[in-house]
């Protein structure tokens, strides 16, 4: 997967979590818990889903990591890159 689609799965990934949430404006640097007042849960689910679509291990401590949405896309492109 590239960048674009990494981005447009992390953004699909949030409208099925919070139908309501506004990403029209969402600013890819800043992070997505503060911009769509996702809770703990919200983003808990957020990691869930990558994992169960993809695979993927993502451990606890890398939840840092997936802070915002460039973060999410630079740390999910080298694990997502045959996909």
């Amino acid at each position: 997967m590239n960048k674009e689609e990494i981005r447009d799965v992390i953004l699909e990934i949030i409208q099925d979590i919070d139908e309501d949430a506004d990403i029209s404006d969402l600013q890819s640097d800043l992070p997505l818990r503060d911009q769509l007042d996702l809770d703990s849960m919200d983003f808990l689910d957020i990691v869930m889903e990558l994992r169960k679509r993809y695979k993927l291990q993502i451990p606890e401590a890398d939840y840092p990591e997936l802070a915002s949405l460039d973060s999410c896309v630079a740390y999910l492109e080298p694990r997502l890159k045959d996909s």
